[in-house]
């Protein structure tokens, strides 16, 4: 198993104390939401960023969390994080060219691992789809307190309401000012079709200079409506 090491975030203290209302309110949704999907309509919406700070926020509780990423078509969490090649991922493991143990990633924060989207592959769906993919689900939650999971915009592409079949909640990131009402909307009913839960949004890339004029620089705030 791989271990790196992740370099320290620095964030505003409005953007920490805006994760933490996230990440206690995710806990209070129970015991039982284990597999959180985090999707959006449109890419660039701020999803990754989101689901890896959750992740490792979680973490800094001492709660095991692996990070999933299951943007098998265009994923961005390696580049994101300024990792260098991983040999294996979620790609390599369904199409049965490794194990679980050669794909998971341990990093240098306790109970923290990750498990890389891998090559970009033409049949994305047709993996997600996979029993797999399902038994991994299963297999996951009996060794973690939490999986989040970074899929695809469902706006574009079906990915995410597969996944979302075998996860017990989602979280759809919207960013202000970009999206339509309705975009979301269908969004949350692909996602509720799917049966699985929506436990609510998080308001992306926020600006508060047009209500607190204390404030000089745009900020990233996470405002989870369960």
């Amino acid at each position: 198993m791989i271990k790196i090491e992740l370099q320290e975030e620095t964030m505003e203290y409005a953007q920490e104390e805006a994760v933490k209302t996230l990440r206690t309110n995710l806990q209070f949704c129970g015991n039982d939401k284990k597999s959180i999907l985090i999707t959006s309509s449109i890419p660039e919406e701020g999803k990754t960023s989101i689901a890896l700070r959750l992740a490792k926020s979680l973490a800094e509780i001492q709660k095991k969390v692996l990070l999933l990423d299951a943007d098998l078509r265009k994923s961005s969490l390696q580049k994101k994080m300024r990792i260098g090649d991983i040999p294996f991922g979620l790609s390599h493991f369904l199409s049965g060219q490794c194990g679980l143990s050669e794909a998971v990633v341990t990093t240098n924060i306790a109970g923290f691992h990750l498990l890389f989207a891998g090559a970009g592959v033409p049949n994305a769906t047709e993996l997600l789809s996979h029993r797999h993919m399902e038994a991994l689900m299963e297999q996951l939650k009996t060794v973690y307190d939490y999986i989040i999971i970074d899929s695809a915009p469902l706006g574009l592409v079906i990915d995410a309401a597969i996944l979302a079949k075998y996860c017990d909640g989602a979280i759809i990131v919207v960013e202000e000012g970009k999206i339509r009402r309705k975009m979301v909307q269908d969004v949350k009913k692909r996602l509720e079709h799917s049966g699985c839960a929506v436990l609510g949004t998080v308001l992306n890339k926020v600006s508060l200079k047009k209500q607190h004029g204390y404030y000089k620089n745009e900020y990233k705030k996470y405002n989870y409506a369960p």
